[in-house]
């Protein structure tokens, strides 16, 4: 007689373990996971006091930094296995849910609960501990989304007008309080994200034009009617022309450059870096590990990061590709768009040919809501490759 309770979920869930693993995706992660772990550690932290002119102090201070990020990678890699090995008919089940959750974390940051870090306020602060809901709401959108754009009614092979509709509405109101924040780069990366899913999951073309018109149109009206921040404005000159305000708003560019140009071939070696142990650089643990890459481990490193990063966003693209289901296709397809653009971006920050965001590089940047975040996402796409193609 089977178990009851508790202990037949457990047979349940051994019994339906993953019966296929994708290694290579697995390996790129597991690399680049690391090798943040280092890049967190010879960045020290921009809030390290004293480095520089107290040794021991500084490093003790780094330390502590890099222990916290080791503690978020591990945790994430545990729940990457644990998503891994949930059916991903499980996700599709428990994607309203996941939104709504996502939906209340973006209010609660408004309450009293939320704290305003870095001129957003879009962090939760309960018993000293931080969280950030606008990276937990990448996830919940993408399985939220996929479930609606992912079930075509009988007969029909792709979204209808009335999905695309509903999708529309359910990925602008969590847009809609990101942007309140205001956390422009994340919102930029839903938006971009649900794109790339309703481009690839076959909806009426019309939907896309209108939608790149949209785009466009408000683009413009920003523009026309003076509505940027002055912050902002700041941020498209000093992309424009970096040497405009070198000691103002064009700083971090162009600090960052000369930390990416100064590490020529093969770096400074790690931790030996000038620009990144006199944080010359700032945020460079989080918003500009890049820089830290291409300064200590030069031309070699970066490009051995872009190349890691290409492997994890082909895998699940590929995993993506051999999906019967729609809906697992979708949640690979945003997965990639998502870790694609946001790599892009960020990388760009520190080349200076993309205006500065604040959004971190995935597996390298510390974070802890965001690396649990991007290692959940993995452990989802892992979950569809576990199984056969198409629902047993």
């Amino acid at each position: 007689m089977a178990p009851a309770g508790w202990r037949g979920a457990l047979c349940r869930v051994v019994a339906e373990r993953p019966r296929r693993v994708d290694w290579v995706l697995v390996g790129a992660v597991g690399l680049l996971s690391i090798l943040g772990t280092l890049l967190v550690w010879a960045a020290g932290g921009d809030t390290v006091p004293g480095r520089g002119t107290d040794p021991q102090e500084g490093d003790a201070a780094a330390l502590a930094l890099v222990q916290r990020h080791a503690t978020h990678v591990a945790v994430g890699a545990v729940l990457c296995f644990a998503l891994a090995a949930v059916d991903y008919r499980m996700q599709r089940a428990y994607a309203p849910v996941i939104y709504a959750a996502t939906l209340l974390g973006l209010a609660l940051v408004l309450t009293p609960l939320g704290a305003e870090i870095n001129g957003s306020r879009g962090w939760l602060v309960v018993g000293g501990v931080q969280a950030q809901p606008s990276e937990l709401a990448k996830v919940g959108v993408i399985l939220f989304v996929a479930m609606l754009l992912g079930e075509p009614r009988d007969g029909e092979t792709a979204p209808s007008n009335r999905d695309v509709l509903v999708s529309l509405v359910a990925v602008s109101v969590p847009l809609a309080l990101v942007v309140t924040q205001p956390d422009l780069g994340t919102a930029l990366v839903l938006a971009v994200t649900f794109l790339g899913m309703l481009a690839l999951s076959g909806a009426p073309l019309l939907w896309l034009v209108g939608m790149g018109l949209s785009c466009v149109t408000a683009a413009l009206a920003v523009w026309w009617f003076d509505l940027l921040q002055p912050y902002q404005l700041e941020r498209v000159a000093t992309l424009i022309d970096p040497t405009a305000d070198p000691a103002g708003s064009g700083y971090n560019a162009n600090q960052a450059l000369i930390a990416v140009g100064s590490g020529g071939v093969n770096g400074t070696g790690l931790f030996h870096g000038g620009q990144t142990s006199g944080h010359f650089v700032p945020e460079q643990h989080t918003d500009f590990v890049f820089t830290v890459v291409a300064e200590e481990l030069g031309f070699v490193g970066g490009a051995t990061v872009l190349l890691l990063l290409g492997v994890v966003v082909w895998r699940v693209l590929r995993i993506g590709a051999d999906c019967e289901q729609p809906f697992a296709r979708l949640v690979c397809v945003g997965v990639a768009v998502w870790l694609l653009f946001q790599s892009a971006v960020n990388i760009g920050m520190c080349l200076g040919v993309m205006p500065v965001t604040g959004l971190p590089l995935p597996f390298l940047s510390y974070g802890g809501t965001a690396t649990l975040a991007q290692l959940a996402a993995v452990g989802l796409v892992l979950g569809v490759h576990a199984r056969d193609r198409g629902f047993e």
